[in-house]
Parts: structure tokens; sequence; C-alpha cells
């Protein structure tokens, strides 16, 4: 089974407990992670969204609710057993009537180009096969002035949170998150793939090589997470 095939598996077998796991074992901070990230997605005006690796849609509920009247964000992951919750979530949220959604690679999008004035990805590049094919992607299909909104988990650069974080991720994760979904191989993967992600400095110069401009990244909760904001 190729990466990718096994990667869409494995959230789909997660795919329930998944919310659930994120936020207890973040302890919710990855919700002000995503504040954050609103900031630089919605403006105030009618925008076209496109959240890529949405998963259960925790972001794209989020921009729906906070874009401006007229907007519509499309929803977009490979794993349809994490989108399978999203429809529910915007129910509840009340914006159903502003969220499309649509399986789809972020390595090869089903959009034309220029369709969208902002794309976003929270926690999903790093899953990625071709980083910078999916980069690629989120430019061509930006319109002229648009921009890419980038949320990922980082390893913090401090020794003594480094050791802590190593303590945590490595060992006691896999653990906890083995236990409550059923699938410890996902959660040894998880934070294997957060160490494996690039250094800040060599995201950057992979955004500005796909054609970004005015690439900048802000760093969250002593390192634990950044934000990598690029414009067309």
């Amino acid at each position: 089974m190729a990466r990718k095939e096994k990667v869409q598996e494995m959230f789909d077998n997660i795919a329930p407990t998944y919310d659930k796991l994120n936020h207890v074992l973040s302890m919710n901070v990855d919700k002000l992670w995503r504040r954050h990230a609103l900031k630089e997605i919605v403006d105030g005006t009618p925008q076209r969204i496109l959240d890529v690796a949405c998963g259960t849609g925790d972001s794209t509920v989020s921009i729906a609710k906070a874009a401006a009247e007229g907007s519509r964000v499309t929803g977009a992951d490979i794993s349809e057993g994490m989108m399978a919750l999203v429809p529910d979530k915007a129910r509840k949220a009340g914006v159903a009537d502003r969220i499309d959604l649509q399986v789809a690679d972020g390595e090869n999008l089903p959009f034309g180009d220029g369709t969208f004035d902002r794309v976003t990805c929270a926690f999903g590049i790093r899953n990625f096969e071709h980083k910078e094919t999916g980069l690629e992607e989120f430019l061509r299909v930006l319109k002229p002035g648009g921009r890419a909104v980038i949320l990922e988990l980082s390893v913090p650069q401090n020794r003594l949170i480094r050791w802590a974080y190593d303590l945590y991720f490595l060992h006691l994760l896999p653990r906890i998150g083995g236990a409550l979904s059923g699938d410890r191989a996902a959660y040894r993967y998880l934070p294997a793939s957060v160490h494996n992600f690039p250094s800040p400095k060599d995201f950057c110069a992979m955004m500005a090589a796909a054609g970004f401009t005015a690439v900048r990244c802000r760093t969250f909760t002593f390192g634990l997470c950044r934000m990598f904001v690029g414009e067309k």
C-alpha cells in the first residue's frame, strides 16, 4: 500500500475519536492557534476559502462562522471517514449552508486556477507525501493577491521544553491515544510526523520556492505550533 493510502486509511480509522483526543491531548490550546490563523484568513468581505486537509472540519466550521456574509468555504480531504463528521458539526454551528465538501488530494486539487481568495491547511501538510507539490497546488488555486495560511505542529527549540515535549509526544501520547482510539500505531505516527517536518526556515524557503511572496512565520506556545503565511 502506498504511503498516501496508508495515511488515508489511518485517518479513516481514528476519525470517531480524533476530535476528542485532539482537544484533550493539546489541552485545548489548538483552539487558540486556530483563532490566530482566522485573523489571517478572513478579511470582512465575501470570500471563497479552501480548507485543505480539513479533517473533521474544526477549522472549516470556524472559518465559515467568522467569514463575512456571502462567503463560501470548501473543505477538502482525502479521508472520507474524517469528512463524514463535518456536516453534523456544520449544522450544529448554523453554517451548513456556507460549506461545501470535496474528497480531494492536497497534491492534486480538483479546482481551477485562481479560484480562491484564501487557502488554509491546519495540521495537515506534514502528512503530504510531496509537500512542494502541495504548496504549488495551493498557489495555483489562489487568486492573484490571495493568501495561504498554514498551521503546523512543531518541535520546540528550547532544550528543557524539548525534553518534556519528547517525553510526552514520543512516549506518553502513543499510549494514551492508542488506548482511547484503539490504534496505537496512529499515535506513534503522529508525533513522528512532527519530528520529520522541515524546520521553520526550511519550510519558509520551500514556500518561496513554490512561488509565494512575503513569506513569514509566527511561533506559538514555546514553539509547539507555527503559522506560515505566504502571498500570491
